[in-house]
């Protein structure tokens, strides 16, 4: 499948729920792996906020891109974002989204106000 890049430079994000390890497989408790690395995976949820509009995500980094100091309802940077439309057939039933994955993520600024005047 195709990935998309999403452009964040106008977004606002902000951390919803922290990194923590992704599990590949619920039964077993496998920590999922980068394909190519090898470097164990971390999912984390943002409020990702455009133009008036808001959708809450979750995002897959690498283990070594979670960066220290992150705050729930902070601002974050999530470098290299990136969207892969996904489907798959999960008990009978044809399943589709849009799996999201970054290099990182870190603590960033709330923007300055839009359309604000000095």
């Amino acid at each position: 499948m195709r990935t998309i890049r999403v452009e964040t430079s106008a977004a606002t994000i902000l951390l919803t729920e922290a990194p923590e390890p992704k599990v590949r497989d619920r039964q077993t408790g496998e920590i999922a792996k980068d394909a190519v690395s090898g470097e164990a995976l971390m999912t984390l949820g943002v409020v990702y906020i455009e133009e008036g509009e808001s959708s809450l995500i979750k995002v897959t980094v690498p283990e070594g891109g979670a960066s220290e100091g992150l705050n729930l309802g902070a601002p974050v940077s999530l470098p290299g974002l990136v969207a892969r439309p996904w489907e798959s057939v999960f008990n009978g039933q044809q399943r589709h989204g849009i799996a999201y994955r970054a290099a990182a993520v870190t603590p960033a600024a709330f923007p300055a106000a839009m359309g604000a005047t000095a």
